[in-house]
């Protein structure tokens, strides 16, 4: 094992805290948060909302008084219920915005009850300095492989399968929630916003043994409508690539399944192809939407990576260039097909 990289959280230790409580909204909390955090807010977001236009509009006494009632009214809900069963040699952290106020009402209960509390100097905003400081830090210390092929050739499942077998791999589509193309929309998942996608790229880099190589799949600088950091984008344009292959049959029966939720709701598709009219044209777009609407998936499929697909793909290898340190032969691209891909990526050292 090489040196281990320092990790964002070094400034507080996981063997003294149970759980770390985020004391902020839901939507601070849905907008990003510490790794493993649970959201108890001491304000809802309408609360706070209100408060803050009495402190701007009627006075700093009035908000302060009304706000401490609701923080008192919220913290001891928290303790009938999500607390109620905590025992008494449990170890809490406490962290709001700045490590002010929030926080300092449900840490200073907490102690008075008799847990043994811990409050996050600096709040969620060192936090956030932090993870911008380790997503410059980080990636340019890994030694990152990319696995590069056109569209269809299974690369997010050959390398969940390699992470399986131990490799070390990030997922940035699964982080994102996206699977990175026009049809990539996850069915029934919203990305995450952008900050907490940050956040989640951070603790998984954070992991990883800087001697050995890190597998990550080839993508542009966004995946859905979220932008993978600076630092990290250049080491994976930089990286070398292990190049996947399949035989166009392979790709497209493969694609029909990965995008079942698709083929069973075509009606998904119109407005996503509706996009690319000003690129191809009424005509081109109008013959997608005829093929689903026959439910002649693989007429569609093949067209679409014929298309769209393959020539955009060309046109970035065109344009940046990869050094091919691996060719792997997909196949089929079935799950035997998928094991043996990634058996052969664990032989890269």
């Amino acid at each position: 094992m090489g040196a281990p990289i320092k990790r964002i959280t070094e400034w507080w230790h996981n063997d003294d805290v149970d759980t770390v409580i985020d004391v902020r909204t839901p939507a601070e909390f849905a907008d990003d948060h510490i790794s493993g955090a649970i959201n108890l807010p001491v304000l809802s977001n309408q609360q706070r909302i209100d408060i803050g236009t009495m402190y701007k509009q009627i006075g700093p006494f009035e908000a302060k008084l009304a706000g401490a009632a609701l923080v008192a009214q919220n913290i001891a809900i928290h303790l009938q219920q999500s607390l109620a069963n905590k025992p008494r040699n449990w170890r809490p952290m406490v962290y709001c915005w700045r490590g002010g106020q929030r926080s300092g009402a449900m840490a200073q209960i907490l102690s008075d009850i008799g847990w043994h509390v811990k409050l996050i100097d600096g709040g969620y905003k060192r936090y956030r300095r932090d993870v911008l400081t380790r997503l410059d830090e980080i990636p340019p210390k890994l030694r990152f492989i990319k696995l590069g092929g056109v569209t269809g050739t299974a690369k997010t499942h050959i390398l969940r399968a390699a992470n399986t077998l131990g490799a070390q791999v990030i997922d940035l589509e699964g982080l994102a929630r996206h699977r990175g193309s026009l049809l990539g929309i996850e069915p029934d998942a919203d990305q995450p916003a952008q900050r907490l996608f940050e956040s989640e790229i951070t603790h998984y880099l954070e992991q990883f043994d800087s001697t050995r190589p890190v597998f990550v799949e080839a993508e542009s600088n966004k995946i859905g409508q979220l932008h993978i950091p600076a630092a990290l984008f250049a080491s994976m344009r930089a990286a070398k690539t292990v190049l996947v292959t399949a035989p166009l049959k392979a790709r497209v029966a493969f694609l029909k399944q990965d995008y079942q939720h698709m083929t069973n709701q075509p009606e998904r598709l119109l407005p996503l192809f509706d996009g690319l009219v000003k690129r191809y044209g009424r005509d081109i777009v109008d013959g997608w939407k005829a093929l689903s609407s026959a439910g002649d998936w693989d007429g569609l499929v093949a067209d679409l990576l014929e298309t769209h697909y393959d020539p955009a793909y060309r046109r970035s290898a065109t344009a940046h260039g990869h050094e091919v340190i691996l060719e792997i032969d997909g196949g089929s691209l079935d799950a035997t097909a998928i094991q043996k891909a990634a058996t052969q990526i664990l032989t890269i050292t």
